[in-house]
């Protein structure tokens, strides 16, 4: 008898135990359920939502190797002690230091993510005695590439109990929050640890240890200088596109994010129409203030001026929009339903997130905001969307009879 039918066994002479949602958990994510289905019609598929977790999670990992790298990379970059590699396959890069030093950094991140998170999982499933739901699946592997690397631990875990137990499970769990997980993770953490979320000391592993003695290291984003009007000299588009810049762990290559969110739509996983319109509301933001500046209705020494100077285009290369396009704003439980939901609601969070960049200058970046923004008025969107093909077809229907 093979090892699957006898942990089946198991299961069934253990089903009315307390613990068993926990074994089950464990069991579906090895194993496909022995159930079959008898009589009727069904649908018979080897997708589940799993598996339709474990295909983003696919999406991610060259994120997460790749921020293993750039980790390490910024690290000594910034100790002087390499020089800058300006392509992505610069041989400065891809070393072995970089990747130890990363992986020492960012796989800590990875492992209290899930471990908090599924642990509060399972608490809740044996306490309400339901299945261990795999919405967190994908959460726990978000939440290390969004935030700083060297975020402590202990702060990271207190914000991962936060965002499971007040953004899903009081809501009724997985597909019942309004909320995305991650972002109210990120949330959490910006407001009340906001020291650890922005400034030029937290970016790259070691500033802060280091702060205040003479090799100190400066890791500020390309948004922090630019909203500074900062000298960008030496960083070039494409080092920006490839990801060789100082950011969250996820979220600065541009390259690799856009490999991802292909690997979504042709797997049908992610909303093509969300990302595309998400793109599309942050250009035509970067054009208005681009038209501001042209004007010269804003002169260079506002405060504003950095950011609402920067070329419409190039919004779309620094930060953490294209992230937040792919791999967020497609949640497909808080996103909006509808397919012309999906423009307006897409068209809104890019929209809004420029704005939010650029008038926020302590902390330039809107994209997590705009996004749970837009997660509270999804049903809203939709309603109306829904209303209005009722209305029109009511009206088509009129127009017959008579």
């Amino acid at each position: 008898m093979g090892l699957k039918q006898n942990l089946h066994n198991f299961k069934v002479k253990n089903q009315d135990k307390k613990w068993i949602p926990a074994f089950n958990a464990l069991f579906t994510f090895l194993y496909t359920p022995n159930e079959t289905t008898h009589g009727g019609t069904h649908i018979k598929a080897a997708d589940d939502l799993k598996r339709t977790m474990n295909t983003v999670i696919i999406a991610l990992i060259p994120c997460l190797i790749f921020g293993m790298f750039n980790a390490g990379y910024q690290h000594y970059l910034a100790l002087g002690e390499i020089e800058a590699s300006h392509g992505f396959l610069g041989s400065t890069f891809w070393t072995w230091d970089n990747l130890i030093l990363g992986a020492w950094t960012v796989l800590p991140l990875v492992i209290v993510s899930y471990g908090v998170g599924l642990g509060v999982e399972f608490i809740f499933a044996i306490i309400k005695g339901h299945e261990v739901e795999e919405g967190y699946l994908v959460t726990g592997m978000l939440v290390p590439l969004i935030v700083p690397v060297d975020i402590p631990l202990w702060m990271l875990a207190v914000a991962v109990v936060f965002g499971v137990v007040i953004g899903k499970e009081v809501f009724g769990g997985t597909g019942m929050n309004i909320l995305n997980p991650a972002l109210t993770i990120r949330a959490f953490l910006f407001f009340a640890y906001p020291t650890w979320m922005s400034g030029d000391k937290v970016w790259v592993h070691g500033a802060v240890e280091r702060a205040g003695t003479p090799d100190a290291i400066s890791g500020e984003t390309l948004l922090g200088a630019y909203a500074q009007n900062t000298d960008l000299a030496g960083i070039g588009y494409w080092d920006m596109f490839w990801g060789l810049i100082p950011g969250s762990v996820g979220e600065t290559s541009k390259f690799l994010i856009i490999i991802g969110a292909l690997f979504l739509i042709f797997t049908k996983i992610g909303s093509w129409r969300i990302m595309l319109s998400t793109i599309i509301g942050a250009l035509v933001m970067g054009l208005i203030f681009n038209g501001v500046v042209d004007a010269g209705w804003i002169g260079e020494t506002s405060k504003f001026y950095g950011l609402m100077s920067v070329p419409f285009w190039q919004h779309l290369i620094i930060g953490s929009i294209l992230f937040g396009a792919v791999y967020m704003a497609t949640d497909p439980v808080t996103a909006s339903q509808t397919n012309k939901g999906k423009w307006i609601y897409g068209f809104l969070i890019g929209f809004i997130s420029i704005m939010i960049r650029v008038f926020n200058p302590a902390y330039p970046e809107g994209v997590f905001l705009a996004i749970l923004l837009m997660n509270v008025f999804a049903p809203t969107i939709d309603h109306y969307v829904v209303q209005s093909n009722v209305k029109r077809r009511l009206k088509r229907l009129k127009v017959k009879a008579a």
